[in-house]
């Protein structure tokens, strides 16, 4: 385990606090993409395919995964895409990724006992992804994990909850749990790979882990102010019991 010690992280000052005591969290929020399965394949071949289709440049390998995760209206246009194009770009990639590229998505090694660890553990869990709704459900239903999660919430395909902070958002208010109150930061935690998972959950008063394995690097997730970082889901399963402080979420 990667665990960030004392001091500050990255520019948006926070901080783990070691605790000698249980924590009242009682809730877990996943992203999908990156910390529970590697899509990349089915993205990246969907991608490839309907910039191809469209007319521009094939996006490396490289391309593809950093823009996975946040929207693809807000990531497209860093590989090239003008704005002009985003929306037939994205219309053409849905076409193949919601025929044929979801399914070319695994879990990664471990993911399964995390689950188990934490649902022993008593901890509600719930998804927080910035893919489309409808396709995350596919996806966790192809999986086989819909019974374990209380809440699934993503993106909505108009703009009223596309930006990871509504997405959170959404899930707090799903769960009944009110949203900025202090007490939130000792109930609820996020775990994802992208800064935007980071940045979300801080905007929303919660703190939120970092996953190694994903697409984003431990340098983004600890810029954004990740409280600490798992290099292996074993490890999410006993950091999500720790005490964390942040401070600055502005």
């Amino acid at each position: 385990m990667n665990e960030i010690h004392h001091g500050t992280l990255g520019g948006r000052g926070s901080q783990r606090v070691p605790s000698d005591g249980v924590t009242d969290r009682t809730h877990v929020l996943l992203d999908l993409d990156g910390t529970l399965s590697d899509s990349e394949p089915g993205i990246m071949r969907s991608l490839q395919w309907a910039c191809e289709l469209e007319g521009f440049p094939i996006p490396t390998e490289a391309e593809v995964r950093s823009v996975i995760g946040p929207p693809f209206e807000l990531g497209l246009p860093s590989i090239g895409i003008p704005d002009d194009a985003l929306e037939r770009v994205i219309n053409r990639y849905r076409e193949r990724y919601e025929d044929i590229g979801l399914f070319e998505n695994t879990l990664y090694d471990g993911v399964i006992e995390m689950l188990d660890a934490m649902t022993t553990a008593g901890l509600s869990l719930s998804i927080a992804t910035a893919k489309p709704e409808r396709t995350a459900l596919r996806v966790i239903e192809h999986f086989g994990l819909t019974e374990r999660f209380e809440v699934i919430v993503g993106a909505s395909l108009t703009p009223e909850r596309r930006a990871k902070a509504q997405i959170i958002t959404h899930t707090l208010h799903r769960l009944g749990i009110p949203a900025g109150v202090p007490e939130i930061a000792e109930q609820v935690i996020m775990v994802g790979d992208r800064d935007h998972d980071v940045l979300g959950a801080m905007h929303n008063g919660i703190v939120c882990i970092g996953v190694t394995w994903g697409y984003g690097s431990p340098e983004e997730l600890l810029k954004a102010g990740a409280v600490s970082l798992a290099e292996s889901p074993p490890d999410v399963a006993t950091m999500v019991h720790g005490t964390y402080r942040s401070r600055d979420w502005s």
